[in-house]
């Protein structure tokens, strides 16, 4: 047994299964991003050997198609299950998952020179774990640290992303430039360290019945009607799909690096930390200093700031110009990311988390690897400098549309 989240008070780090789950998300998080960065590195140099850059970088826009398809499938079954089975246990097998698309894509690289086609089949199947991985950890985190330490443990949760996020890419980047091979043998092992941190927690990840007994199409839909019918839910998530979708540029990093910037793999690793390292700096920040009120304010200006952002990194020929907006967009973005899901999950109820957890993560992976198939297409018809600018233009004008269209998210205030 543990001892009750509330008798902490608003210090999640005073919960010893919260700190398993912090370092458990540090080391999952660089094992994601080492690979994805190895991937993308991988993919574009293949596709780069037969075909010019408009034709390569859709190949880069199919590795984010691939893991949108499963989680299109899978996320709202994954979060009914998430509402309805151990979340703790799910999490686990999730991981496991993980592991093993990594140790596909390690036997792959050894082989020297993979078809394109196997690498996009391991990716759906990391998709597909990613699917049943984020409802059930997002739902399980409140079990957790109780309500009151909830915006801090999200702040601190950020705080272990970006951490991963910041060296991920970097060390990806280096760690690719010595051989592909050993990037996938690190991200192996980083999955696996994090497996033990959630083995080792003892929470019971048991969710509260799911009122009334429904069957799982059901609930299914009860999760879906939850979300729309609140506002400031609804407005949160499809707020973070469109401006992710137009404003991404994780996809266009290699692009930039290779191609405008001619950085190498090292230059790409500089922008792929730079973004995770403003978003670590805000965490920290967020963590200390919890955002006292003015919560929907605060959000769509970090957006708009974000959006902007992403219009000087398209524009700017000079790499460190180039870091600096991505840093600052990390910032901004990381202010948005907090308030958004404070106010996602104080505003569920726990039977309901995993479902709407699952609707969130739905709208996420859209904008992530849908996003990454968008741009890859807008590569195609304006050139990478070009869909860069107009995405974030269009993360400008969706920013003052959503502030119309959901007023209540615009007045949210409290985040506690």
């Amino acid at each position: 047994m543990t001892d009750a989240p509330e008798a902490h008070g608003t210090n999640p780090w005073a919960i010893n299964d919260f700190r398993l789950i912090w370092l458990g998300r540090i080391a999952a998080v660089l094992a994601i991003q080492i690979q994805s960065s190895a991937l993308l590195w991988q993919v574009y140099e293949i596709a780069r050997r037969d075909h010019p850059i408009a034709e390569a970088s859709l190949y880069l826009g199919l590795v984010g198609l691939a893991q949108f398809i499963p989680l299109l499938a899978l996320t709202l079954p994954a979060g009914e299950m998430a509402d309805r089975r151990d979340r703790k246990r799910t999490v686990v097998l999730a991981i496991v998952a993980e592991g093993v698309c990594a140790l596909s894509f390690l036997a792959m690289a050894i082989h020297g020179s993979p078809p394109l086609w196997g690498l996009l089949l391991v990716a759906f199947g990391f998709g597909a774990s990613r699917a049943f991985l984020a409802p059930a950890s997002q739902a399980f985190l409140p079990m957790v640290v109780g309500r009151a330490a909830l915006p801090r443990a999200i702040a601190a949760q950020s705080i272990a992303f970006q951490t991963g996020a910041i060296a991920g890419p970097a060390l990806g980047g280096v760690i690719v430039g010595l051989s592909v091979p050993l990037a996938y043998a690190s991200s192996l092992t980083l999955f696996f360290l994090g497996l033990a941190c959630f083995v080792m927690i003892r929470t019971s990840g048991k969710p509260s019945p799911i009122e009334g007994g429904v069957g799982r199409w059901q609930a299914v839909k009860d999760g879906l009607r939850y979300v729309w019918d609140t506002k400031i839910v609804l407005g949160a998530i499809s707020l973070d799909l469109i401006v992710v979708l137009f404003a991404g540029v994780a996809l266009l990093t290699p692009i930039f690096a290779r191609d405008i910037l001619h950085v190498g793999p090292e230059g790409f690793g500089l922008l792929r930390a730079s973004f995770g390292g403003g978003a670590f700096l805000m965490a920290l920040v967020l963590a200390r200093y919890p955002l006292p009120g003015k919560g929907g304010v605060l959000m769509f200006a970090s957006v708009a700031v974000f959006g902007l952002c992403t219009v000087v990194f398209g524009l700017s020929k000079i790499v460190w110009i180039s870091a600096a907006a991505l840093f600052i967009g990390g910032a901004a973005d990381m202010i948005s990311v907090n308030i958004r899901q404070t106010l996602i999950q104080l505003s569920t109820p726990d039977h309901m988390r995993g479902r709407v957890s699952s609707v969130s993560m739905l709208f996420i992976g859209a904008s992530n690897e849908l996003g990454e198939a968008y741009s890859g297409l807008m590569v195609r018809v304006l050139g990478p400098i070009g869909a860069a600018v107009f995405g974030g233009v269009g993360a400008l004008t969706a920013t003052g549309l959503w502030a119309r269209l959901f007023p209540d998210l615009r007045k949210a205030d409290k985040l506690v």
